[in-house]
């Protein structure tokens, strides 16, 4: 299959290197000129995933034309709050109806819409069961080294979701199916916002019992959102839920935890995020999580605090001060 992979990142660059080991006909599309010059002299991408070398198979391109003509699948990786320009940029060059993938994870600023509505709004209702997204446990570097995970792709339309599953499927990947794209998607947004309180806590050094009760707890402020959203909540039960949330809580390559691990520890936030050259979605999804729970009407008491943490610098001490003060209340309730 000829795919375009449009977003250089780590994840990018990984999936990238997954679907060219698996013979597919891949060209990855970098946005700066520089760096996409560089990885492919190189064949390695020394600013976002060093080092590991690349597939001389796979073309790497700064022309979003070359990139997406022909292709048969689009795998979309920007992050999410610039998923609506890039793929605006990529919209004009796309030939027949190709599957679009993706594989960001986050609610665009301003609309409070998943990836796949804004996916579906910029491709037209022709792509309407064409749109999937891939989430679950997969760090870049792992996942680019070839270690054994698995992650669930979701489409209105099993015969999308099949399809990506076929594509992507590798010794080393395992690929489940699912409907469910509300709620695959809001696992993979939710999740990052949580793993910030995670690292938040283990930076305070208050214990791995905390940590597995902010974990439990984050769960379920995901499965409220995903109800009130009308997804299932079974699918938080799944890999692009608990699985996703695990990982990104508690693994050492997690931007996210990194971010709250820093501030935990006393680091302010501004110099914490000049100090990165990678996104860390948490940071700017705590505020459009928390604008889609206040609209939908589910109560997400860690992601609220975890953005007075971010946006209006309330102190972590103060932060678990008032949510260990809650309210007592019936561990599962609506």
């Amino acid at each position: 299959m000829r795919i375009g992979v449009i977003g250089g990142g780590s994840f990018g660059t990984a999936l990238a290197k997954l679907l060219a080991d698996s013979a597919h006909d891949v060209v990855l599309w970098i946005h700066n000129p520089v760096v996409a010059g560089q990885v492919a002299a190189q064949r390695e991408n020394c600013t976002y995933l060093p080092g590991v070398q690349l597939p001389p198979t796979l073309r790497v391109t700064n022309s979003m034309q070359e990139a997406v003509a022909r292709c048969e699948m689009l795998l979309a990786v920007s992050p999410s709050h610039v998923m609506r320009e890039v793929m605006l940029q990529a919209r004009p060059h796309v030939r027949e109806v190709p599957y679009v993938v993706g594989a960001a994870k986050g609610i665009e600023e301003g609309s409070l819409k998943l990836m796949s509505d804004v996916l579906l709004e910029l491709f037209g209702p022709e792509f309407k069961g064409r749109i999937a997204a891939l989430s679950g446990p997969s760090f870049a570097r792992e996942v680019a080294a070839g270690m054994p995970t698995a992650v669930t792709v979701a489409a209105e339309k099993l015969e999308t979701a099949e399809a990506v599953q076929a594509t992507f499927r590798a010794p080393t990947f395992r690929v489940y199916t699912s409907l469910d794209l509300k709620g695959v998607e809001l696992g993979g947004a939710v999740k990052n916002v949580i793993a910030i309180a995670a690292g938040v806590s283990d930076g305070l050094g208050l214990g791995s019992s905390s940590r597995a009760a902010l974990i439990t707890r984050g769960v379920a402020e995901v499965a409220r959102l995903v109800e009130k959203m009308g997804g299932d909540p079974r699918t938080v039960s799944g890999l692009s839920g608990v699985g996703d949330l695990v990982l990104t809580c508690t693994g050492d390559l997690s931007r996210n935890r990194s971010v709250g691990l820093r501030m935990g520890r006393g680091e302010r936030l501004r110099d914490i995020l000049a100090s990165m050259t990678m996104v860390a979605e948490g940071v700017r999804n705590s505020v459009t999580v928390c604008g889609l729970a206040q609209r939908m009407g589910a109560e997400m008491p860690i992601t609220e605090q975890v953005r007075l943490m971010l946006h209006e610098d309330k102190p972590a001490v103060q932060v678990l001060g008032d949510l260990m003060r809650r309210q007592a209340k019936p561990e599962f309730w609506n």
